[in-house]
């Protein structure tokens, strides 16, 4: 099956086809930057130009970085306000002409991650933590998905996790690896103490930099980069629209 799978992020939008037997992508990603204000009725309009760009008629998947619950946007922390309440399949569905799902962004990642990357093998317990403007998460066990776990706002030292620890984070602060590999590495094992998952998965594009930062991680738990890297979102969301039908 062929399905366009979008991810939104708080600094871009990524699109491609994706054929969902193989998890491979069908064409070069499209990237538009996410537009400030990020109002829902802007952001749609970027999703529609991505669909427009590949000529596209056929099912697309969204991957939104918030919680998505029977469609439905519940809370977008690193976009627009205007976000809660809106029916998101809805909205896109009207930006791209298609027929639309959506999810959260974390699980559209740890989806693909667990179908053809780092999580294949593995049928215990499993958290995939994506790293970007924000942290997004996902969890499974024996391969099952449990959708909408958001423990990058888990409350840490006063403050959301992800105001310390996520990757742009790092930038903002002009943090050194040393000291926000140390950080990550005190949330990490605070999610391992409460999980105790068989393996973590580390998605997000500050994934591909893993060896300046994975050293300071001391876990007993296995830590992998995201084998899709960037593309996990994208084919995740693909992969979302796939299984609703």
């Amino acid at each position: 099956m062929k399905v366009l799978g979008i991810d939104i992020g708080g600094s871009a939008l990524k699109g491609a086809p994706v054929d969902t037997q193989t998890g491979e992508l069908l064409a070069e990603r499209c990237r538009i930057e996410t537009p400030s204000p990020s109002t829902p009725a802007r952001v749609a309009k970027v999703a529609g130009e991505i669909a427009r760009h590949f000529h596209w008629r056929g099912p697309v998947g969204i991957g939104f970085p918030g919680v998505v619950m029977e469609g439905r946007i519940m809370a977008a922390a690193n976009l627009h306000p205007a976000w809660k309440g809106v029916d998101g399949v809805k909205l896109f569905r009207q930006a791209t002409g298609c027929r639309v799902s959506a999810l959260n962004d974390a699980d559209a990642a740890g989806l693909a991650e667990m179908r053809f990357g780092a999580g294949k093998k593995c049928r215990g317990t499993v958290l995939m933590f994506t790293l970007g403007t924000g942290i997004g998460t996902a969890l499974f066990h024996r391969g099952m998905l449990f959708p909408r776990t958001e423990l990058g706002h888990l409350p840490w030292k006063g403050r959301e996790a992800e105001e310390l620890v996520a990757a742009a984070v790092r930038k903002k602060k002009g943090l050194s690896w040393h000291r926000w590999g140390r950080r990550v590495d005190e949330y990490l094992q605070k999610m391992e103490s409460l999980f105790w998952p068989d393996l973590i998965i580390i998605g997000g594009g500050v994934s591909a930099r893993h060896e300046n930062w994975f050293r300071y991680l001391h876990l007993r738990t296995p830590v992998v980069p995201a084998k899709l890297r960037n593309d996990a979102g994208i084919v995740g969301a693909a992969l979302a629209a796939e299984m609703v039908d």
